[in-house]
């Protein structure tokens, strides 16, 4: 029996740790970076040379960091979770174009069993077993002559050593090119396959640390009504939709050339197209939107740090609650009333085991009678979030065919793909408008509506898909989010605000930086916090009384 006698042969012959590490490291190397050697190639354009011993520099500072865990007990097991990992990351870096950042890790980390299931399809499953599980399997069956443990731990320092030497050598040759290279192209150092998810997850955990020792502080802690809102016959009820992954580009409410906006564009509404997001993910827009910090000064750690623009308006006297059809709140809404209604019981709505947007209509309707308090109202949309956009709207309603109904964006077309998508912001149009025609209908309350996306998304554009791209390089699918404003005639009589005003201005530059401002602006809320120049409301009246310091 010739290839039991190998097998035997080959399952008593053992091997030395560090060659496991080294041919371990070169096969994930091999296997498991194409996205980092596409970027290579365009990163050293005209300068190859440089760039295969920029490569082997990286090859010799992996091989010393996995050295550092050649230990009995401790090597296969870690090499055998590095070729899973690597292997799921390189999936969705090569088929989706998803670059490992930090915010990517927290995005992972954050992210919840409903929103995670659409990602694991055929194709991952097959790619994650074939070059995941069967090599890791493989570390696991090999024999290992590990010496005593004094002696291993010395020897892999020596071999430790040797390779961050080598490394810093290496990268010596041109220090100039290569530190201009680590500098600018942070997608190179972000695509390399496992390092990145590793060192990218250390600084998460970084991060949550040092946001776990910050002193939580209170903002806002004058808040009180302007003129406009105080001892009014009747209570304001301020609606807030939160959509998901809806991109400007694909609402004709806009520019774009298909019908995706037919119920809304027979409303009264002020439509602003170009609203750059503070981030490309939930976990990284929701909380800065709602912060008093513009992009370029939020952090997560400021942002858990403080109290939001929630807080305000309640202490102001508002009565908020956050009604969510989504991955959750994100700790926006700790201090409020909080109504999950992703599982609900609801025949009409969630037939598919998650909600419709559509439920979120029903959940104010119910409210309406109760209402006898200023009120604000956070729903939190599923909108079109991907990849089963196919979901996100009722088979009924499929205006765009033939449409993509699967999460595995291979077994579909790019116009498959697009139509789905298209489908789902048409029917988030569709909840818009009847949220808008049950407010419209309210004499017992004033109302008014504002919504606003967190994040675009990439529908294949350049290689992308789904969204997440670290900001530096997001295409601009990612960044530019709709933004849609409703005033009833009773909000604009209380405030002296006019659409025809607010039309003005509706095609100049905004951001997620107008929302926290302009959300104080529509409720009436003075305080300190609020920035009159960042209210989009503000220039058409409805102006507070600045407090200062």
């Amino acid at each position: 029996m010739p290839p039991l006698n190998s097998y035997i042969k080959w399952r008593t012959r053992s091997v030395h740790p560090l060659i496991l590490v080294i041919i371990s490291v070169a096969v994930i190397f091999i296997l498991h970076n194409i996205t980092f050697w596409t970027i290579w190639d365009d990163a050293f354009a005209g300068a190859k040379v440089r760039g295969v011993i920029f490569a082997i520099a990286l090859l010799l500072l992996c091989c010393g960091i996995v050295s550092i865990f050649a230990i009995k007990r401790i090597q296969q097991p870690f090499i055998a979770f590095l070729f899973i990992l690597s292997s799921v990351t390189s999936y969705y870096m090569d088929q989706l174009g998803v670059i490992i950042d930090r915010e990517m890790i927290q995005n992972v980390v954050t992210t919840t069993l409903m929103e995670g299931k659409h990602l694991v399809t055929r194709s991952f499953l097959i790619w994650v077993g074939v070059s995941g599980i069967v090599p890791a399997i493989i570390v696991f069956y090999v024999k290992v002559d590990h010496p005593k443990f004094f002696y291993s731990v010395f020897q892999n320092i020596l071999f430790f050593m040797f390779c961050i030497l080598g490394t810093v050598i290496l990268v010596a040759t041109d220090i100039k090119g290569n530190s201009s290279v680590l500098r600018t192209r942070i997608d190179l150092k972000s695509s390399f396959q496992p390092l990145a998810p590793i060192t990218e997850s250390f600084l998460y955990l970084a991060m949550i640390t040092r946001s776990a020792t910050l002193e939580f502080q209170e903002i806002g802690t004058d808040a009180t009504l302007n003129s406009n809102f105080r001892n009014v016959g009747k209570p304001n009820l301020t609606v807030v939709v939160i959509g998901e992954t809806a991109r400007s580009q694909s609402f004709s409410l806009g520019s774009y050339n298909r019908p995706t906006n037919p119920n809304l564009e027979n409303e009264d509404i002020i439509y602003y197209d170009n609203v750059s997001s503070c981030g490309t993910s939930t976990a990284v827009s929701l909380p800065c939107m709602f912060s008093k910090f513009e992009r370029a000064n939020y952090s997560y750690e400021a942002g858990t740090s403080q109290e939001n623009v929630l807080d305000i308006i309640q202490r102001a006297g508002y009565q908020v609650e956050w009604i969510d059809n989504n991955t959750g709140d994100k700790g926006l809404a700790a201090r409020t009333k909080y109504t999950q209604v992703t599982y609900a019981k609801n025949t009409k709505f969630c037939s598919e085991g998650e909600c419709l947007d559509g439920i979120l209509v029903e959940e104010v309707a119910k409210r309406l009678p109760e209402i006898q308090n200023n009120t604000v109202l956070v729903l939190h949309q599923i909108g079109s979030h991907g990849p089963s956009y196919y979901l996100r709207y009722p088979r009924s309603l499929e205006t765009f065919k033939p449409a993509c109904r699967t999460s595995n964006f291979f077994d579909c077309t790019k116009e498959e793909i697009v139509n789905a998508y298209d489908n789902s912001i048409a029917y988030t149009d569709k909840v818009n408008a009847d949220l808008i025609a049950l407010l419209n209908k309210q004499s017992h309350v004033t109302t008014s509506m504002i919504y606003i996306s967190d994040h675009g998304e990439s529908l294949g554009e350049n290689g992308l898909f789904l969204h997440g791209a670290p900001y530096f390089m997001a295409p601009r699918e990612q960044t530019k989010v709709p933004m849609i404003v409703w005033l009833s005639d009773a909000f604009k009589d209380l405030t002296s605000i006019t659409s025809e005003c607010l039309k003005t201005d509706s095609t100049q530059k905004y951001s997620h930086a107008n929302f926290f401002h302009s959300l104080l602006g529509m409720t009436g809320v003075e305080t300190v916090e609020y920035k009159p120049i960042l209210d989009i409301f503000n220039r058409c009246g409805n102006k507070a009384d600045v407090k200062k310091d």
